[in-house]
């Protein structure tokens, strides 16, 4: 055993430049913003401070690393793959210092004991491992295709109007969110909740959160099992996610289940993501159920919604058949990760 200071160059980021460009800063929790310069080559992001302490991120391009996140560059023998997947496997937000204000230090990094094999197993690991994450990248790139698809279609039927000779059809009405859906607030998270699905602990619980779409965890039993739609209240305001599976909705999130026989949830969710959506309040600003509720909706006939639901349907089933594969490719990564960085997995033999 070594100490990781042997194979990695560890450097705190710089507070991030205020011109603009094309080369992204990296903060704790991914791309902050772009800039003009640039403050590393490329190597490990690793979150420094906060609820972000420990998250890593691969970068094999030039960016710029900001002040609440460390590089992790590699020296000799090191496979840059390699070190990502080795710092995604040390739990490193179990190692931070401090309790209110969660910390990572150089001094704790450099001093964690590892084993490293040699260079070219190195490059095999990292490369069985990076297949499984571009398939999920994959994945990912097709659903924003997707849903972009969605989104073209709904402007052109109900902003633009186009199938409808650009004029609104008269019996076609402007109502409010209040009247078209039940609407509700998130509450305190659930006693039973787990980091990760079991067959126990199934259902979804979510936050205002914009990572992996606000999942905060899992828990035994579901408060909203009806397709619906959530929008972060704090934060990030207006943050729009159509929920198909039975979830938990915890703290600064608002929900909105839509009245079946007046919308579906796909149009309500497609209407919602078009809106500029604000809260209200000077210091911090907070969206409210009472004040959200009167923000106005356009509600064509039922059996103009039938259609346009019937037309996306499609679109979302593949969405959500590419997101439950990525779900079993995540879940088989991280099986293999830590058998692989041990050295319980043999890859010797393998030609790649």
């Amino acid at each position: 055993m070594k100490l990781l200071s042997k194979y990695v160059e560890f450097k705190n980021g710089k507070k991030r430049p205020t011109s603009k460009g094309t080369i992204p800063v990296y903060g704790g929790n991914g791309i902050l913003d772009y800039t003009n310069t640039a403050n590393m080559q490329s190597g490990v992001v690793i979150g420094r401070v906060g609820v972000y302490c420990g998250s890593v991120f691969l970068v094999r391009e030039k960016c710029w690393v900001s002040d609440n996140a460390i590089k992790a560059m590699c020296k000799e023998n090191m496979d840059l793959g390699y070190l990502y997947y080795l710092l995604s496997s040390l739990h490193l937000n179990e190692r931070r210092i401090g309790t209110s204000q969660p910390l990572l230090t150089q001094s704790i990094l450099n001093n964690i004991e590892v084993e490293i094999p040699e260079l070219a197993i190195q490059k095999k690991i990292s490369s069985i491992l990076e297949l499984l994450d571009e398939k999920i990248k994959l994945n990912n790139e097709i659903n924003n295709n997707l849903e972009q698809q969605a989104q073209a279609i709904f402007k052109s039927w109900f902003i633009d109007l186009e199938p409808f000779s650009n004029r609104k059809p008269s019996d076609w009405s402007v109502s409010t969110l209040g009247n078209v859906s039940i609407m509700g607030a998130g509450g305190d998270k659930p006693q039973n909740v787990s980091p990760i699905k079991t067959d126990l602990y199934k259902y979804p619980i979510y936050s205002n959160g914009l990572s992996n779409e606000g999942l905060y965890g899992f828990t035994d039993k579901p408060k909203i099992s009806e397709e619906s739609v959530t929008v972060s209240a704090r934060g990030t305001i207006g943050f729009v996610c159509l929920r198909h599976i039975p979830y938990v909705p915890i703290v600064r999130l608002i929900t909105l289940t839509p009245k079946t026989e007046i919308i579906s949830a796909k149009y309500l969710y497609l209407w919602l993501k078009q809106l500029h959506i604000t809260g209200t309040g000077t210091t911090q600003q907070q969206l409210t159920v009472p004040y959200f509720q009167k923000t106005e909706i356009l509600v064509p006939s039922q059996e103009i919604v039938t259609l346009f639901t019937t037309t996306v349907d499609p679109i979302f089933e593949k969405i959500w058949a590419n997101q439950n594969e990525n779900e079993k490719l995540s879940s088989l990564r991280d099986t293999l990760l830590p058998k692989l960085m041990s050295g319980e997995l043999d890859v010797s033999g393998i030609d790649l």
